[in-house]
């Protein structure tokens, strides 16, 4: 039996999720979680744990795999995902993904695909060189399958995967447009109204559109070695913060107010607070590197207490049955939902 829909009548739907890598970050957190919370108060919300996806560069890893996927729903879950109000699914258990994958990719050129900007990232950054599989390039049609396949009007995702959503929407209308006679030049608000099955999404990038790491360099990232993860303890938080590099000297040294210190400032520190401190940082006014590293660090461990206490209830034993248990509710769901798309 199919499990209700939580609260979705009449509300407009969203879709996002993530490739399980292991635990979420504090870049994930402000670039998407921390929307995905507010939105599913007002929207059906579909979150999706996308494995199949982590196959193109760990294809030797299926456990590892496994084990990132319970990790991922934990940390959803100590955020305050609420499977009662959104539905937990996981991309392999949801058969119509990889079957649209394949449609879909008849739709869009190969050289297409390749001038993905996000794609051509993600090969530089991994050190794939040319021997990336050729299910690597195919991930990003998937992901069209991913979100097309529930139809959503939004997708919530962080500032690299919008180029990854820009060619959703191509597919979507092209779709539409052969299969369904839309019009070409109808409003992507319309295609729906004009006989299209898929609606146009639209992406919403998070309040911090791109969180450095803790190098100060790259954007946070768990493969680069310079991220605070959402169940750090305290003390790895705060000893994590204190390596970011900001070249200045002394505290009577006029500091660059968009470093990446202050970026977390900016991200972390309430907008009043945060001012003040940019403000006599820029000026040098006797405030050094050492106290905005500790005074972010409160805010950040305020932030992240209730997240870590609510994380400790599922690794306890038994823990890890509760979780695959909402996948498989949310995924029942999400079937249903994806096999709808299907017979349209």
């Amino acid at each position: 039996m199919t499990p209700p829909a939580p609260n979705s009548a009449a509300r407009p739907r969203v879709l996002t999720g993530d490739t399980p890598t292991g635990r979420l970050h504090l870049g994930h957190y402000v670039g998407s979680i921390e929307r995905r919370l507010e939105m599913q108060e007002s929207y059906d919300c579909f979150f999706l744990i996308a494995n199949m996806h982590a196959f193109t560069t760990r294809a030797d890893k299926s456990a590892d795999i496994r084990s990132d996927t319970l990790e991922i729903v934990k940390d959803w879950l100590a955020c305050g995902i609420d499977p009662a109000r959104s539905t937990v699914t996981l991309q392999t258990e949801v058969p119509a993904i990889a079957e649209l994958s394949w449609f879909f990719a008849m739709l869009i050129p190969f050289n297409r695909v390749m001038r993905n900007p996000t794609l051509k990232t993600e090969i530089d950054s991994k050190g794939l060189g040319d021997t990336y599989p050729f299910g690597f390039p195919m991930y990003a049609v998937g992901q069209c399958a991913d979100i097309l396949a529930f139809r959503p009007v939004y997708v919530p995702v962080g500032e690299d995967q919008v180029a990854h959503i820009e060619m959703c929407r191509e597919v979507a209308r092209r779709f539409n447009v052969q299969y369904c006679g839309v019009d070409p030049k109808t409003e992507d608000a319309d295609f729906e109204k004009a006989g299209g099955v898929f609606p146009i999404p639209q992406a919403l990038v998070g309040r911090v559109a791109r969180l450095p790491g803790i190098d100060g360099k790259q954007k946070m990232s768990k493969s680069l070695g310079n991220a605070i993860f959402l169940s750090d303890t305290p003390k790895e938080v705060q000893k994590k913060l204190n390596k970011i590099f900001t070249g200045r000297q002394s505290p009577t040294e006029p500091g660059d107010p968009n470093n990446a210190l202050m970026q977390f400032v900016d991200a972390f520190i309430p907008a009043p607070r945060a001012a003040e401190l940019k403000d006599q940082y820029a000026r040098g006014d006797n405030i050094g590197d050492g106290h905005v590293k500790q005074e972010l660090g409160e805010h950040i461990n305020k932030l992240l207490e209730p997240i870590r206490a609510r994380r400790a209830e599922y690794e306890k034993p038994g823990g890890d049955d509760v979780v695959i248990d909402i996948i498989k509710q949310g995924t029942q769901r999400a079937n249903a939902e994806a096999e709808r798309a299907l017979w349209m």
